[in-house]
Order: C-alpha cells, then structure tokens, then sequence
C-alpha cells in the first residue's frame, strides 16, 4: 500500500480520519470491495465487508447506481420514499432467497447421488471383514 508500517497498523485498527485513498488501496491489494468496507461503516457491521469480499456486492451496486443515475437522471427525483424501499426490499430479499434456495438445492444434489458412491465396509472390531 505504500505506507509506513505504523500507518498501516492505525489504517488497520481504524484509528485516525477516514482516507478514501487508503481503504481504496487495500481493498486493491486484498482483492477485497473498498464500497463494502464503506458501507461496513456506514451499517455498523464490519461482517458486511468479509461478505461481500469475494462477490464485490456493494461495488455491483455502486455501479448500478451509476448507471441508473445516468439513464434517470432528474426523474430520480420524482420517485417517492415507498416506491424505492418497496423494490429494493424485494431485491435484496430474493437475493437472499436464491443464496438460501441455491444451498438447500444442492444439499438436495449431494444427498441424492452421494448413496451411488461405493463406501469402505465398516469394521466393527469382530475381526470378521
């Protein structure tokens, strides 16, 4: 990160001011999501940045936003309070209950096909095989 150690040990254990440039740069050499680690502190839950450092969740929605900026632009303004948490509580839900479906589906694979597979004859002390 091109810092000294003792800027580094304070970057780490959150002493000091919040320099966008640094958590930008670790979340580089970490190959972590520099906006989950934001969000982390905005929501409180430094879990959220372990969870969204491989997936890069809160830098997809970042440049989703982006995006929507971009192509809304001033009608952004016009939408109402309820109407935003209404769609993104519902996306976030059916995010969550596809990872949860996804999981329970593939135990169900597993438990299916996995009976298939010849298993070591157990030995039960008797000395009979």
């Amino acid at each position: 990160m091109n810092m000294a150690l003792r800027s580094y040990e304070h970057f780490e254990s959150g002493a000091g001011r919040i320099n966008l440039e640094r958590i930008h740069r670790f979340a580089e050499v970490t190959n972590s999501d520099a906006h989950a680690i934001l969000a982390a502190l905005a929501i409180g839950s430094p879990a959220f940045a372990l969870r969204c450092a491989d997936n890069k969740l809160a830098t997809i929605i970042a440049v989703v936003l982006q995006e929507f900026d971009e192509e809304a632009g001033d009608a952004i303004a016009d939408l109402d309070a309820r109407t935003i948490i209404n769609a993104f509580t519902k996306t976030l839900k059916d995010l969550a209950d596809q990872s949860v479906r996804k999981d329970a589906e593939a135990e169900a694979w597993l438990a299916e096909r996995k009976g298939r597979l010849m298993t070591p004859a157990r030995d039960d002390g008797s000395g009979d095989a």
